[in-house]
């Protein structure tokens, strides 16, 4: 079938996949190359080295905290948190069950049982006006995902947290430098993640993450973890004679190669953060009519909350006209997608957890959520297919 051919359900075939706008592609700033030879021209590739150091002094600065460790992924560092909290078999964590597979592995792989509660639909993250009522004896942590870089309830989260004695931890994975009431996010709670995965604004080449910490006395048990249980970095310091195993851990160590192509994108972070913002912003007023119109709902960004451009998506009335919707920007050359299928419904979700309250909101609101190509690559002429497509199709029904 040629390209200006009909499917066999109807409508014009979708244009060749390189005519596509595609949902994502990685951030290239031009200075990732120079940085990765600069760094093979050394003998540490390993981890910890110069761009390495770089990178982790500049988010120690930049959002405020105690002490921040590259990692080979969010999700590493997820499972860092667990092991520096001394997460175990019979304790509870709570978080929202929308949010991604990650988040809950890393505390089940410890031997926790995950107390999903339900979330705010304005903006999907965890509803902390339940958070109190899913609290047990066994309750260790809470775990407060940023859905799309727009903060959680932080104060609520807090004051809940250091009442009952709990650790409160941070997924930023959507975050950069984004802020709650002036504060960075990542700053809040004893522990945070982030995340550098291609998809995200700022990346390591793949993957990649970052574990911040913000007791101080964290630091040394969470250098430990990161390298394999062992006081290896001490060791590189002159602090102790050898290393040797000390604790539980693993290799969480990101690599030189990684922390010399995020070091480049750092370098940038105001130009990539600007584009992003601006392709956000461009969304938001492009659909602000068919909002108001109660047609869709889009994100939104409560007093004290701000967005760095990281998600732009909008709701669609139920589960059928997402599929609709998503079906007829393929045949219009855009990739539509949606996001997380919530945890608490899936096999290993009530194999390790259980959830807490009514479902109100996370189901119903994941099925009708569907996120629009953003990246830094995004040009103008893109967006304004993109824009045309869904204006179309919301235009007809």
């Amino acid at each position: 079938m040629g390209a200006g051919g009909a499917q066999a359900g109807g409508g014009p075939a979708p244009p060749p996949a390189g005519d596509r706008v595609p949902f994502s592609r990685a951030a290239v700033v031009g200075t990732e190359a120079a940085h990765l030879a600069s760094a093979m021209s050394t003998a540490r590739l390993g981890g910890d080295g110069a761009f390495g150091r770089r990178c982790e002094a500049w988010f120690r600065a930049e959002l405020g905290v105690a002490s921040a460790l590259l990692t080979s992924s969010c999700t590493h560092a997820l499972e860092m948190a667990a092991l520096i909290a001394g997460i175990g078999p019979g304790d509870e964590v709570i978080m929202a069950s929308y949010g991604f597979v990650s988040t809950a592995n890393a505390f089940a792989l410890r031997g926790a049982t995950i107390v999903f509660v339900d979330i705010r639909p304005d903006t999907m993250n965890i509803d902390e006006t339940l958070v109190e009522a899913a609290i047990t004896a066994r309750t260790r942590a809470i775990v407060a995902m940023h859905y799309g870089g727009v903060a959680c309830e932080m104060d609520s989260l807090c004051r809940i947290a250091a009442e009952h004695g709990l650790w409160l931890i941070e997924d930023a994975a959507h975050c950069t430098r984004t802020r709650w009431k002036g504060r960075r996010l990542g700053s809040f709670g004893q522990i945070a993640t982030m995340s550098f995965h291609e998809t995200k604004n700022l990346t390591s080449g793949g993957e990649g993450g970052l574990i911040c910490l913000n007791d101080p006395a964290l630091e040394a048990r969470a250098e430990m973890v990161r390298e394999k249980g062992t006081d290896r970095r001490a060791f590189f310091r002159g602090q102790v004679d050898a290393y040797s195993w000390r604790c539980l851990g693993s290799s969480y160590l990101m690599s030189e190669l990684g922390a010399a192509y995020l070091w480049a994108q750092v370098e940038a972070v105001e130009r990539i953060l600007q584009r992003r913002g601006r392709i956000f912003a461009r969304y938001r007023a492009a659909f602000a009519e068919a909002a108001a119109d109660g047609r869709i709902e889009t994100q939104a960004i409560p007093p004290g909350a701000e967005s760095e451009g990281h998600i732009f998506y909008i709701k669609l009335r139920d589960a059928a006209d997402r599929a609709a919707f998503i079906d007829h920007m393929a045949r219009a050359g855009v990739i539509a997608v949606f996001h997380y299928v919530p945890l608490h419904g899936a096999e290993a979700g009530r194999r390790h957890g259980r959830f807490h309250g009514a479902d109100r909101f996370t189901t119903r609101e994941s099925e009708r959520l569907v996120r629009l190509p953003l990246f830094y690559g995004l040009g103008d002429a893109q967006q304004d297919r993109v824009i045309a497509a869904a204006r179309a199709y919301l235009a007809a029904g």
